[in-house]
């Protein structure tokens, strides 16, 4: 991989991390009982992805 395609990825992984870190804090705010934990698990599961993606970009 080349190191603009490197910088892209780290960068679309950043990114999602981001998100999931709003959509946590916005389904913690905002939201309650199923709504909120379908939303904090859909933002772990974002975070995960982004750390992933992360990972990839560092190899």
């Amino acid at each position: 991989m080349d190191p603009m395609q490197k910088m892209w990825l780290s960068l679309v992984a950043l990114l999602i991390m981001g998100l999931s870190v709003f959509l946590v804090t916005f389904a913690r705010s905002k939201t309650k009982g199923v709504i909120r934990m379908g939303l904090s698990l859909v933002a772990f599961v974002m975070m995960l992805v982004g750390f992933i993606t992360g990972l990839a970009s560092i190899t």
